[in-house]
C-alpha cells in the first residue's frame, strides 16, 4: 500500500479524540494480527525511531515500517529520536518506507531547517516533538511549518512513566503558539507519555487533538468499550 498523501490531516476527526496507536506497545511477536485487531479504532499509527543515543531505547527501523505499510492502510507518523548526523538519511529511508508523517524534535534544531525542507521535497507531512524539559517557546519559529505538534508529558523513551505535572500548561502554551503562527494548513496538537485512564481528560481539556495510545488500547480488557469511552471525551 501506499502512503496517502499529505490531505490525510485534514480529513482527522475534529470531533473528537484522534486515535493514534502506538505500535511500541502492540505484540511484536504477533504484530500484523495485533494491527489488524485494532485496525477498525485506529485513525494513526505511531512508530517510535530511536537510536539507543539521542533516546535510551533502541527501535524501529525502515523495514518494519515498510511491512506495516504493506498491510495497513492507516496513515504512518514516523517519530525521530535520533542524533542530528543521521536526521536526514532517515528522514530518506522512513519516507521510502512509507511514512505520511514524520516529526523530528525541536531539540534537533541545528538540522531542523533542512530537515523540514526534505520533508516538503518528498512530499510528507511535517511534524515536531518536545522533550519535557524544553520550553516550548522554542517550537515558535517551526510552527507554521508543521503538521503535528507533538508534546512528550515523560522523558524520552521510558515507559511506564507518570505524567509530568506541567503537561498540561504546556500544551496550553503550544496551542497558543499555533493559534498565532498564522498557518492556513490544519496543525495537529498531540500528547504522547503518561498517557492513562485520568490523564487522557485532563490532556484533552488542555488542548490535546490526540494522545498517543499504547497499553491503554492495546492491553484493554474491551478495546470496544475504551474506545468508545475515548471518543466520548
Amino acid at each position: 500500500m501506499t502512503a496517502p498523501s499529505k490531505s490525510w490531516i485534514a480529513a482527522l476527526p475534529k470531533d473528537r479524540l484522534i486515535a493514534e496507536f502506538s505500535v511500541w506497545s502492540a505484540d511484536l511477536i504477533r504484530l500484523a494480527d495485533d494491527l489488524a485487531r485494532v485496525d477498525p479504532y485506529v485513525d494513526v499509527l505511531h512508530i517510535d525511531v530511536a537510536d539507543g543515543h539521542f533516546a535510551p531505547a533502541m527501535l524501529f527501523f525502515p523495514d518494519l515500517v515498510a511491512g506495516v505499510r504493506r498491510i495497513s492502510a492507516r496513515p504512518i507518523h514516523v517519530h525521530l529520536m535520533v542524533d542530528d548526523s543521521i536526521i536526514l538519511s532517515q528522514i530518506e529511508q522512513f519516507a521510502d518506507a512509507g511514512s505520511g508523517l514524520i516529526s523530528l524534535h525541536v531539540e534537533n534544531e541545528n538540522v531542523a531547517d533542512e530537515a523540514l525542507d526534505l520533508l516538503d521535497r518528498r512530499g510528507v507531512a511535517s511534524g515536531m516533538v518536545l522533550k519535557v524539559d524544553t520550553p516550548v517557546e522554542r517550537v515558535r519559529k517551526y510552527a507554521s511549518r508543521l503538521s503535528f505538534l507533538t508534546l512528550l508529558g515523560t522523558a524520552i523513551g521510558v515507559k511506564g512513566q507518570e505524567l509530568n505535572e506541567k503537561a498540561g500548561e504546556r500544551l496550553q502554551q503550544a496551542r497558543q503558539i499555533i493559534a498565532d503562527c498564522g498557518a492556513s494548513h490544519r496543525i495537529v496538537l498531540a500528547a504522547d507519555g503518561g498517557i492513562r485512564e485520568h490523564t487522557v481528560p485532563l490532556l484533552h481539556q488542555a488542548g490535546a487533538e490526540t494522545v498517543v495510545l499504547g497499553s491503554l488500547a492495546f492491553n484493554a480488557p474491551s478495546l470496544d468499550e475504551r474506545m468508545a469511552w475515548l471518543r466520548a471525551l
